[in-house]
């Protein structure tokens, strides 16, 4: 198991001297933090000798200044005219350098050459509840991930490489979640991260405070992050500690709280929110084949990983999201089919064995079979496209709400409601709401992410404060990597800056004030 080196540590020990301030502090040790931590560790991407990428524009640029890095060129210059799958435009381009023609599943060579420049790392330190890896070591080992393995990995080091060198071969191109657990886990120490990195630590407040004065006599401020170590995640049994730090970027992804439907009843004890829930209730023999047939809210991958499940061990499973199964805005209708066949099988028995209202006032209560006019291709399967709960009784009945008001109610075993999770950033004020476009929201990754500069990623409403991940609506491995370019870039400049006016005083004055 990782630990905090003896620098690290030190920093830790809860005896920080208060005018010792940190240049960065990264909260969240999943890909984003470790990407970050790559590119503030002096790991800088240039433009190859001789490189070559399909778009001919962005390579004109790119060629205009070789001798700059990627870090020190105008990202905003790079990204006219560039389109991606992201709403981000350093995602689209860092995304384009590192995997050219990434969409058609082409293997194109990066035109990007990475140098390690000490000179230009930025001291800093990355916190996380876990190992490095984040939320993809409390992720189902034996599903497949939803990304290529190569839209997996981080600069420096080839996913499939160090996937061969375990012996392992990938499926479909794609690997596990245990297997990219490690592989991140693997990255920070084979990159030379590791000194940076303080795992088992929870963030329990982050906040503003003075430090000393500043020119024209106004008081400066630092951020003070304050948290436990060596806690069970949740901050039991651990030792507080206490950091300072100039710059601190949030990336915490959104893996902490699940979302709710905010209907009556779902309090009740058969209502879950987690796949791991549907592990415990099978473990236990509340659901099995001759149960009442498990109840799947959502329509996202989770809940489709879900419906798999059940499905492969024979439970029924009824199946109720709000989408029609032909809604664009479907996953499902996003995904190539040959790439990912078990979800294009859900995305099936959701389009044929969708209810109607002919078929009786109301599904029967024990399992779906010939009595139900649904043996198909999909036994034990039933969709309420367009349906939402209205309730949850006690009973163990789901009362659905379709088209026109309709209401068709449920027997059921277990309820799933797997509909998406929200980020926990409860060590900030009201959870952060007034840092999100919508200040009177919760910061949500689709409906309400952190306001942020599109290049620098920097808060829109905190200076010095920056986001990643999730938190600016990134869900994809393959586009996070480009807040952290945008970030880097930005600490570097800020860097840069404070070096040249630093120059600038001792050349007048003839000392340096430190």
């Amino acid at each position: 198991m990782m630990r905090p080196s003896a620098e690290t540590a030190a920093l830790l020990d809860g005896h920080v001297v208060p005018s010792e301030v940190l240049p960065v502090v990264i909260i969240g040790n999943g890909p984003s933090g470790i990407c970050l931590s790559y590119l503030l560790s002096g790991y800088t991407p240039y433009l190859a000798p001789g490189g070559m990428h399909p778009n001919s524009f962005l390579l004109r640029k790119l060629e205009e200044r070789p001798e700059l890095s990627l870090l020190d060129q105008d990202l905003g210059y790079l990204c006219e005219g560039l389109e991606g799958r992201s709403s981000n435009p350093v995602a689209v381009l860092f995304d384009s350098l590192l995997l050219p023609d990434g969409d058609f599943g082409s293997d194109c060579p990066s035109p990007l050459q990475w140098r390690h420049e000490p000179g230009r790392a930025i001291p800093h330190l990355v916190l996380g509840k876990g190992l490095p890896g984040g939320a993809w070591h409390a992720m189902e080992d034996s599903m497949l991930t939803l990304s290529l393995a190569n839209w997996m990995e981080l600069p420096g080091l080839k996913l499939k490489d160090w996937i061969r060198e375990k012996r392992r071969n990938l499926r479909n191109d794609r690997a596990t979640p245990a297997e990219i657990a490690s592989y991140y886990q693997h990255y920070v120490t084979a990159m030379g991260l590791q000194s940076r990195f303080a795992p088992e630590t929870l963030v329990t407040s982050l906040r503003r405070v003075p430090c000393g004065g500043a020119a024209g006599g106004s008081p400066r401020t630092v951020w003070e992050v304050q948290g436990v170590r060596g806690s069970d995640g949740q901050g039991a049994g651990g030792e507080p500690f206490s950091v300072r730090a100039r710059s601190v970027v949030l990336a915490t992804g959104t893996q902490d709280v699940p979302a709710r439907l905010g209907t009556e009843g779902e309090d009740l004890p058969f209502v879950a929110h987690s796949f791991l829930e549907l592990e415990a209730a099978m473990a236990s023999g509340q659901v099995g084949e001759g149960s009442a047939p498990v109840l799947v809210v959502g329509a996202g991958l989770t809940a489709a990983d879900a419906v798999l499940v059940a499905h492969h061990f024979n439970i029924p499973v009824y199946h109720a999201f709000r989408r029609a199964v032909g809604d664009p805005g479907l996953i499902f209708n996003q995904l190539p089919k040959v790439l990912y066949p078990e979800y294009h099988k859900v995305h099936q028995m959701m389009t044929q064995q969708q209810f109607r209202p002919q078929d009786g006032p109301e599904p029967p209560a024990g399992t779906l079979g010939d009595s139900c006019g649904f043996t198909g291709s999909y036994p034990g399967y039933l969709s309420f496209p367009r349906h939402c709960v209205a309730a949850f009784r006690p009973d163990r009945k789901c009362v659905l709400k379709g088209g026109g008001g309709r209401q068709t109610v449920l027997q059921v075993s277990l309820v799933l409601v797997l509909i998406g999770s929200h980020p926990s950033l409860s060590f900030l004020p009201h959870g952060g709401r007034h840092l999100g476009v919508d200040a009177e929201e919760p910061i949500s990754c689709r409906r309400n992410p952190v306001d942020v500069d599109p290049f620098t990623h920097e808060s829109l409403r905190e200076p010095g404060l920056y986001a990643l991940g999730p938190l600016v609506g990134e869900n994809f491995v393959r586009f996070l990597k480009g807040g952290a370019l945008a970030v880097a870039s930005d600490l570097a400049a800020r860097r840069a800056g404070a070096r040249c006016a630093v120059d600038g005083e001792h050349a007048s004055t003839g000392s340096l004030d430190t």
